[in-house]
């Protein structure tokens, strides 16, 4: 629902309300009184690569709720592009005295701006963590892309801050707002296909190509910063991104910056067996994987794999890139099967296979709504599904804690590839059980000045 057409709470009722949570009150004054649903939500997007050109932006600004004032990147070109882009928006929708848009190389330029509501982080999965505890700290709201962080270990530091913080945070789960995701699972729930055996998971892989020769670094790109916490390693477009255009970017497929497949379109796909299986403050138990993993020093994410996960009730979960891509429950009373609209992804925009049905089952009947007792939160678009959040300051449709969680289980499933054996995974312990060597693939090291890990030392003062 539009704030133009919902009653905003005053603020004083927000006052007693949050103080009684043990809340810190970071939410502009503005935002509130008699004229509160005129006033828009001022957002900067930090990464204007290819899924914030496509999608995050486009979200945002579509919302109705929101501007764009301020936009970051590394790469001064695609900077640029960015306000190029929200600039254009405003001509298009003829708004009237748009606000500027400003660009920064730092998002920390951003992120000191008082102005700045909250933002949208774009980047690369490696710069995840630092990026989301410096928002919160600085008091902004965050849309962050999936996967939630690089490793485990910053998903229990970034999920606990965010709970301290009192911050909304949405995680770039956007099945959550389909709605043929949302029906499968309370259908799930609600017991259509009887006790939940087991499920099959179809996800893509990347392919590989030989190591190019490294390159100058462009002019327009400050690669330091772009590497981030992680190891110093030779310039080449393939590793990081295309500076002609916005096709799809090469870090995607380089284990330093982004773990593959597993969690590229893992994370989506156990979100939504989370949800559908109702474990969403919890995980597997045991774990085995086999995966193919490159030789080649940039391209090296893994290719073909297949891994079984053991849930609670003794449900089996299959993932595999044999399985077509969705998700296909299996019970004693039959199946339901679901996807996204058509076959193709951004990973293999041409694919030939034909495309799926959204939403399917052994028996039509399974699907009816009719005597449906279970109903899940309901968000139509994720972007102002997280807008509206930041305004009522209620949890969003995909917050922090649940994306921790199901990362979790793309991380897990990881390791056990890398490892090639069986692992017990104790999920309220968030610990391998009785294996070292699994622990220590939870972290990894950061090359500092940067890394999640490094700035949680500083005491960073909030800012609102």
């Amino acid at each position: 629902m539009s704030p133009r057409n919902s009653h905003s709470p005053g603020r004083r009722s927000f006052v007693v309300a949050a103080a009684a949570a043990g809340l810190p009150l970071f939410l502009p004054s503005r935002l509130f009184g008699a004229t509160a649903p005129s006033n828009r939500i001022r957002v900067g997007q930090i990464g204007c690569g290819r899924i914030a050109q496509v999608h995050d932006m486009p979200g945002v600004l579509e919302s109705g709720l929101a501007d764009i004032v301020g936009v970051c990147d590394v790469d001064s070109k695609r900077g640029a592009d960015g306000r190029t882009l929200v600039e254009k928006f405003y001509q298009t929708k003829q708004v009237k005295a748009p606000p500027p848009v400003s660009v920064h190389r730092s998002y920390k330029e951003l992120l000191a701006r008082s102005d700045v509501d909250a933002v949208v982080i774009s980047v690369p999965d490696h710069w995840h963590a630092e990026i989301i505890l410096a928002a919160v700290r600085a008091g902004k709201d965050v849309y962050v892309q999936k996967p939630f962080t690089m490793t485990h270990e910053e998903g229990v530091l970034v999920r606990d801050e965010v709970q301290k913080s009192g911050r909304i945070v949405q995680i770039g789960s956007q099945q959550r707002s389909m709605e043929q995701f949302r029906r499968a699972a309370e259908l799930v729930r609600a017991g259509r296909i009887g006790a939940v055996q087991r499920v099959e998971i179809g996800l893509p892989v990347d392919p590989t190509q030989p190591d190019p020769p490294s390159e100058p670094v462009p002019a327009n790109l400050d690669y330091e910063a772009w590497l981030g916490c992680t190891p110093r390693a030779p310039y080449t477009e393939q590793r990081v991104h295309p500076q002609k255009d916005y096709s799809r970017p090469g870090w995607l497929r380089n284990e330093a910056y982004c773990l593959g497949m597993i969690t590229g379109w893992g994370s989506h796909h156990y979100d939504s067996l989370h949800w559908a299986l109702d474990c969403e403050d919890g995980g597997p138990s045991q774990v085995e994987g086999r995966g193919e993993f490159p030789a080649n020093k940039v391209w090296n994410v893994h290719g073909a794999y297949d891994l079984l996960l053991s849930y609670p009730g003794g449900v089996q979960v299959s993932v595999s890139n044999k399985h077509p891509n969705g998700l296909k429950f299996i019970g004693k009373e039959g199946w339901i099967w679901v996807t996204r609209e058509g076959q193709a992804t951004s990973s293999d925009p041409k694919n030939p296979g034909p495309p799926l049905p959204p939403l399917d089952a052994s028996k039509k009947k399974l699907l009816s709504p009719k005597g449906l007792k279970v109903q899940l939160p309901r968000s139509t678009a994720h972007h102002t599904n997280w807008l509206e959040a930041v305004r009522s300051r209620k949890p969003p449709i995909a917050p922090a804690a649940v994306a921790h969680r199901s990362n979790s289980a793309c991380i897990v499933s990881w390791i056990s590839m890398k490892l090639g054996r069986p692992l017990t995974w104790d999920a309220k312990a968030e610990r391998f059980v009785n294996d070292a060597e699994a622990n220590g693939m939870l972290s990894r090291s950061e090359r500092a000045p940067y890394g999640a890990v490094h700035h949680a030392r500083k005491t960073w003062p909030a800012k609102g």
